[in-house]
């Protein structure tokens, strides 16, 4: 099927896909499987039904306001989509330094009727009067990160809205304005401040990081602590109240997804990013033609499993799947999470995997990507025999997987923001979905109750490398900029087995991996392997500190690897996974606020 196609992938090619892989933890299982096709094969045939499921549904999500608000949804009958409009909803509230109705997302859908997964796509675009060279200054010279944040040139198309208006045309059970009315309540009523929302908005407050409408909605004013220019960031518990949102809510529940990209929150969009400092090029005929895609997701065998994710423009299925497929010639199971032989292979299959996924991976519709050969399992088994078992290695290159085009080194900065969420419902349905405005509070640019990304700054700031070679991520008019978010589904023997994601900027990738290497090699519980350290190698390796035994990091370092000094990354994971005898099991990340929830 063509890229753009409306497409999904039948889970009962799995045996195909996995055909001559041994059992997990096996040293050889890649080296019987076939090579990997960008996706599995879509035979039409019955799929299985889940496993005496007992479970009345589940909601793991980054706030206990936006859980209930699932929750309520799924009690009233609705589907894994439904709920996952209730939740992004009062996320783009509670938690509008992370995700919002202004920025994009990327949602893996289970359809356990049909045994389908299909993605959607609602990824921000550039606008038609964007160019390569916006986000460089008079001299030539890439902008500051901080200063490209804030202009108008960083906004992108908001997608999200789009993209749950196409996927409940198809998996909605309860009309459309029905999971909208948690959010409108809470924004009338008001919510209280959490820790995080109070703790970030005074991050934001310190480093200037809140332009005017957005400050005056997030602060009071005041002299105490974390005060700056006579205003002080809202307490924890304060009730804030957002009519505004409550509003453009109540247009979209009525008029629908497209009320959101015509009329007044349309106008109130260009509005915001027009303004200056650096104004944007977005217009209302930009808006009007944004269209969410429906596409393929990209799937792959890890041992037993068939792990599927998203396509580009998202990096994240690639990665994720070229990560484990390394990790696969290797015996990850005896050496367990408590080994400096775990971390180390782990460690050096991230370094290859980011070497790659940062030169080839961007929009395929305007950039050829070398999307099989990524994760092809010869190729991969070829990177994999650049790890030794004793050694760092010394420097780490991107490959030339098969198909690929000569590229440019990458110039992308990426900064954690975003957040994650998983939802299965009483009919065995599953939504995983990552959604980002991007940067803390997104372009900080605070229009009709909710802010607007930044995402264009997740493209290449430079569109030519030092050699004059193209960058595959340079920015273009109408192209998607590339993502690392990885909503991921995990299937067994044709079933559903795990849903999980995370937030954390280019971070999430390695989030992604160690979670699963977590469950299914390591055998931990979803909540086990969400607090496992959190170690990226994505460059110097980051590793959190108080989660991982000094020991096995004074060792890696012994074996070369180079650490860079901080405190660790802030993961957001969320995770549910199916039990053997049938029920859910989820993950909340502790180094957030989220909780995961079951129905009776």
């Amino acid at each position: 099927m063509s890229r753009g196609a409306i497409a999904s992938v039948s889970l009962a090619a799995l045996a195909a896909l996995l055909a001559g892989c041994s059992a997990p933890g096996a040293r050889s299982s890649v080296g019987t499987a076939p090579a990997s096709s960008p996706v599995a094969p879509a035979p039409v045939i019955e799929a299985k039904p889940a496993r005496d499921w007992r479970a009345g549904g589940m909601v793991a999500a980054a706030n206990p306001l936006a859980v209930e608000a699932g929750l309520e949804v799924l009690r009233a009958g609705g589907s894994a989509v439904d709920a996952a409009v209730a939740v992004q909803a009062v996320l783009g509230l509670v938690e509008p330094q992370s995700s919002g109705i202004g920025g994009g997302a990327f949602l893996v859908h289970y359809d356990a009727a049909t045994g389908d997964v299909i993605t959607f796509d609602g990824r921000e675009v550039a606008p038609q009067g964007a160019t390569p060279d916006m986000f460089l200054d008079a001299a030539g010279k890439p902008l500051t990160f901080p200063v490209a944040v804030r202009s108008g040139r960083a906004v992108g198309v908001p997608g999200v809205i789009a993209m749950l208006g196409e996927a409940h045309r198809e998996f909605g059970r309860l009309p459309w304005s029905r999971p909208w009315q948690p959010a409108i309540r809470l924004a009338e009523r008001g919510f209280p401040v959490s820790p995080r929302l109070s703790e970030l908005i005074g991050s934001a407050l310190s480093r200037d990081a809140l332009l005017p409408a957005g400050r005056d909605y997030l602060t009071r004013t005041g002299t105490g602590a974390g005060a700056r220019d006579g205003r002080e960031p809202l307490p924890v518990g304060a009730i804030l109240r957002n009519p505004a949102y409550a509003d453009t809510l109540r247009r979209v529940a009525k008029g629908g997804a497209r009320a959101f990209y015509e009329g007044p929150i349309a106008e109130a969009i260009v509005a915001g990013a027009a303004a200056a400092p650096l104004p944007g090029t977005l217009t209302l005929a930009d808006l009007t033609a944004y269209r969410p895609q429906r596409l393929e997701p990209v799937c792959g065998g890890y041992r037993v499993y068939l792990v599927c994710g998203m396509r580009p423009p998202s990096s994240g299925g690639i990665a994720v799947l070229s990560a484990l497929g390394t990790l696969e010639n290797f015996d990850m199971a005896a050496m367990g999470p408590g080994t400096v032989a775990g971390w180390h292979h782990f460690i050096e299959a991230q370094r290859l995997t980011y070497a790659d996924r940062d030169r080839y991976v961007a929009d395929d519709r305007l950039v050829a990507v070398p999307l099989a050969g990524l994760i092809d399992k010869d190729y991969l088994r070829s990177r994999a025999a650049l790890v030794r078992a004793d050694r760092a290695m010394a420097t780490v290159e991107a490959g030339r997987p098969p198909g690929a085009p000569v590229r440019g080194r990458d110039a992308t900065a990426e900064v954690p923001g975003t957040s994650h969420f998983v939802v299965v419902d009483r009919r065995g349905n599953v939504v995983s979905m990552t959604t980002t405005v991007e940067s803390l509070f997104g372009s900080q640019r605070f229009v009709a109750g909710f802010f607007l990304n930044n995402q264009l700054t997740d493209f290449s700031f430079r569109p030519v490398d030092d050699r004059g070679e193209a960058i595959a991520n340079a920015v273009a008019p109408g192209k998607k900029p590339r993502s690392s978010m990885s909503p991921t589904i995990v299937f067994r023997d044709g079933r559903f087995e795990v849903a999980v994601g995370s937030p954390g900027g280019n971070a999430i990738i390695a989030y992604v991996t160690k979670t699963l290497v977590g469950m299914l090699d390591w055998g931990l519980t979803p909540q086990q392997a969400v607090d496992l350290p959190n170690v990226i190698a994505r460059g110097p390796v980051v590793v959190e500190t108080a989660r991982i035994d000094g020991a096995i990091v004074d060792a890696l370092k012994g074996m070369g690897h180079v650490f860079r000094d901080g405190r660790g990354e802030g993961s957001g994971l969320h995770a549910v996974r199916v039990t053997k005898d049938g029920r859910l099991e989820g993950a909340a990340d502790p180094r957030r606020e989220g909780r995961a929830i079951a129905l009776p």
